[in-house]
């Protein structure tokens, strides 16, 4: 089972990750764009072109199937990639845990880019999950680049700020953006209350093996190989990707593979 995760860096990981931990035995691979990132401020047609460059950078092989791991991705380009590769290539898209947070009934934040707080995406989700519950929206500006660089300064700023305009009742947190899943520790210290953090790696990760008729086997054997592309290249992954638990996860994957014995050589 070969699966191919699509962003323009490392907020992949964190859906990476959760795809390694349910289901070893697969092969992943990661398709970022570091020639071209970051993805948010580009028009949504350069958004969508980007995205299908990665998807089609990963083809050769047959995946099974694409995950658009990244929000603003999956605002402007979805539809783009899915109308290329369905049927014969399942496309999933990375949606922000809108709906389980408001479920809960109680007072929620979503954190999100500033492109995409306010968006018609954003307050569309918000209309239909989140109806007769209290939102506030947050801009975490600049915290998306920080955790790119692994800038440990430059993300302890942009959370404390985006704490600083989260309301105090707040029960839930959804972190709209899947670079935040990487700090999600740091996000839970600076809020200080201590609310639930919501976000959409594991859902997503289940619904791509739903998607692909299997089940997670969390206990089958570490054979998965992690490939990475940097804009169609063959890459390792960015020396930031280790600073991250997910990243050390897919890092020791990748070098399982290197120090494994040949075929035969036993």
């Amino acid at each position: 089972m070969r699966i191919v995760l699509v962003d323009s860096g490392i907020g992949l990981l964190s859906t990476a990750a959760a795809l390694r931990k349910a289901r070893p035995d697969a092969d992943l691979t990661l398709s970022m764009d570091p020639d071209h990132m970051p993805w948010g401020p580009r028009p949504p047609a350069e958004i969508a072109e980007r995205a299908l460059a990665g998807a089609r950078a990963a083809l050769d092989g047959g995946p099974d199937a694409i995950v658009v791991a990244c929000n603003t991705a999956s605002v402007h380009a979805l539809d783009a990639v899915r109308a290329e590769l369905e049927p014969g290539i399942p496309v999933i898209g990375t949606v922000p845990a809108v709906k389980p947070a408001a479920d809960r009934g109680s007072p929620i934040a979503i954190w999100a880019t500033p492109a995409t707080t306010g968006s018609p995406y954003q307050n569309d989700l918000i209309e239909r999950f989140a109806t007769g519950v209290a939102v506030t929206p947050v801009a975490c500006d600049g915290l998306a680049d920080a955790v790119e660089s692994a800038d440990g300064a430059a993300i302890d700023a942009a959370v404390a700020r985006a704490a600083a305009r989260t309301p105090g009742g707040v029960a839930a947190v959804v972190l709209g953006c899947t670079h935040y899943d990487l700090v999600s520790e740091r996000v839970i210290a600076a809020l200080g209350h201590r609310p639930a953090l919501f976000t959409a790696a594991g859902a997503v990760a289940a619904q791509t093996l739903r998607r692909l008729g299997a089940a997670a086997r969390p206990d089958a054997p570490r054979t998965g190989t992690v490939t990475v592309l940097a804009s169609g290249r063959p890459a390792e992954l960015p020396a930031a990707a280790r600073g991250y638990p997910a990243g050390a996860l897919l890092c020791s994957a990748q070098e399982d593979l290197r120090e494994a014995p040949a075929p035969g050589s036993l």
